[in-house]
């Protein structure tokens, strides 16, 4: 007599189970993350000290090109685009040709370099920028 083979039924296997509690606490952190650092390119490009006046007046940039100059001597155009002042030159120019009533406002540290004052407001002048501004903080 062949001897009687034995088979065993198989159990079916049960698909792995996901936790989903981990899963939500992996996403909240990822979530977590992606708000801080988009949070943070909001952030201005530059810091400046503004130099003090004692007849500073509120004023408004809604129609204006604001050129921001650091320290260094860096401009940059609407304080996020860093220029040098021949592209400076062009840049407003093109401005000036789409909207003819453009003004501009220069936010410049209190130790930037005088020349490059100049050389900005030169640049203003070569577009036909008519008003220009400078940022001040009041003295109080």
């Amino acid at each position: 007599m062949i001897g009687a083979m034995q088979f065993s039924t198989r159990r079916r296997r049960q698909p792995p189970t996901i936790i989903i509690v981990s899963l939500i606490d992996v996403l909240i952190v990822v979530l977590i993350f992606l708000m801080a650092t988009t949070t943070f390119k909001q952030m201005p490009a530059i810091q400046l000290a503004l130099p003090e006046s004692k007849q500073a007046k509120a004023g408004s940039t809604d129609n204006a090109l604001v050129v921001s100059i650091s320290k260094q001597g860096v401009l940059f155009l609407n304080q996020r685009d860093p220029v040098t002042t021949d592209t400076l030159q062009q840049r407003l120019i093109e401005a000036v040709g789409r909207n003819p009533q453009t003004t501009l406002a220069i936010r410049a540290d209190k130790e930037t370099p005088v020349g490059l004052l100049v050389k900005v407001m030169d640049a203003a002048k070569a577009a036909n920028i008519k008003v220009a501004s400078v940022f001040t903080r009041s003295a109080q």
